[in-house]
């Protein structure tokens, strides 16, 4: 597994591995295909807008394995803030967000910084957060606010 920075003709790639987090929720809508897609592409566009504005200097990566299976958006500043993860469908579930998670976590460790993130309450990957120490902060809106302290490194 490599991570790469992704690029302005990554950006059909991003936006078909974020509709991939909108499948479940679009299938109850009465759009065609189509539609879905549009719909899907116009808010990856808005999404990246908003982290160009918000996180500039933010690292955004393709995560691949032969082919791209997903993406990983990372800020540091005064905590390393993980903005997204997302992994294709056929990549959840196998142990590869918890491996993706744990190099983060030493990068912070390493750094000396806490790490942090939103997330929906009932995303299944909130789990492993808290397994991993997340705690929740806050509630931002439809999100959570969690927080890993930094860890002392040896």
């Amino acid at each position: 597994m490599r991570l790469r920075p992704a690029g302005e003709a990554d950006l059909p790639l991003l936006a078909a591995i974020y509709a991939t987090t909108r499948e479940e929720e679009l299938r109850q809508v009465p759009w065609s295909a189509t539609q879905k897609r549009t719909f899907t592409d116009w808010q990856s566009q808005q999404q990246e807008r908003h982290y160009a504005l918000h996180y500039p200097a933010a690292e955004r990566l393709v995560i691949e394995r032969d082919a791209p299976i997903g993406r990983i958006y990372v800020h540091t500043s005064a905590e390393v803030r993980l903005m997204e993860l997302t992994l294709l469908p056929d990549f959840r579930n196998r142990g590869i967000g918890t491996s993706l998670m744990n190099s983060l976590l030493a990068y912070t460790d390493g750094l000396g910084l806490p790490a942090s993130l939103h997330v929906e309450p009932f995303n299944p990957a909130k789990r492993m957060y808290e397994r991993m120490g997340f705690g929740v902060v806050e509630s931002r809106g439809i999100y959570e606010y969690l927080v890993r302290p930094a860890r002392r490194t040896s």
